[in-house]
């Protein structure tokens, strides 16, 4: 399927791409740079979405040519990556792009997150701060990029994080209640499961082997329909993932005031 957004990638080189992708400051010799690298815009975010969907390398090009342009892992997430996703997944609604091209497209700017884990990990530089969350998508969800990068920024924060994707609700379960953790956050992607996750997590809160367990729902129906998450005892995250790291981060050392700084 030759798509619009493929045609449009195919219309040129992939270092002119680049270079009208992106502007670029003086340079100093050994690639830094004098002046503070350019805000990834919406074009750069359209460059990104395009490469993830004709390939991993370019992909890759694209995201280690901004990391030359000084920009941070954690800025590239956020305004590129993340950014590229939503305008892949409006692309899907517009029917610019097939289900196939769309999962194939997710699948790279996942695999790219892997790429650079270990980069962005030690960018953060952060010890252990003692505290544990399970991140957990809905049960049998194909959707888990933003579930995994959010884990990232969690562990660059210092949280000991478990990522589970479960296949069914009897494994929803048995993963909610598999160890003592300081918070839950629940990434839900669609409204297929909605009530029998609700009624799910209803039940475990009383089960928990941590009685101030700290229970968020987040994930691309936050967003999308905010009132059908608006759950008995749980805390709604939109928005971005330092910035729910912050919130979730400050509500733990909240209710554990002994906890060093």
């Amino acid at each position: 399927m030759n798509t619009s957004i493929e045609k449009h990638w195919n219309s040129g080189s992939l270092d002119t791409r680049l270079k009208l992708g992106f502007g670029s400051g003086p340079r100093l010799v050994g690639g830094k740079s004098f002046a503070k690298p350019a805000v990834l815009d919406q074009n750069q975010v359209k460059l990104l979405s395009q490469a993830a969907v004709h390939s991993m390398e370019e992909t890759r090009k694209i995201m280690m040519n901004w990391r030359r342009q000084g920009h941070s892992l954690a800025d590239i997430y956020l305004q590129g990556v993340a950014k590229s996703a939503k305008l892949i997944g409006e692309l899907w609604t517009t029917d610019e792009l097939d289900f196939v091209n769309i999962n194939i497209a997710f699948s790279r700017l996942h695999r790219a997150l892997h790429d650079f884990s270990t980069e962005f990990l030690a960018e953060g530089g952060s010890k252990s701060n003692g505290l544990s969350l399970l991140l957990m998508t809905e049960p049998g969800s194909q959707h888990g990029m933003g579930a995994f990068m959010l884990s990232e920024f969690f562990r660059q924060a210092g949280w000991r994080v478990m990522l589970a994707a479960p296949q069914d609700i009897a494994d929803f379960k048995r993963m909610f209640l598999s160890d003592w953790f300081d918070a839950v956050a629940l990434s839900i992607s669609t409204d297929r499961q909605i009530e029998a996750v609700y009624k799910t997590v209803s039940e475990l809160r009383k089960a928990t082997v941590n009685p101030n367990l700290k229970i968020y729902v987040g994930g691309p129906m936050a967003c999308l329909s905010p009132d059908a998450l608006n759950w008995t005892g749980t805390s709604l995250l939109d928005k971005d993932a330092a910035q729910t790291v912050q919130i979730v981060t400050q509500a733990a050392r909240a209710s554990a005031p002994s906890m060093a700084e």
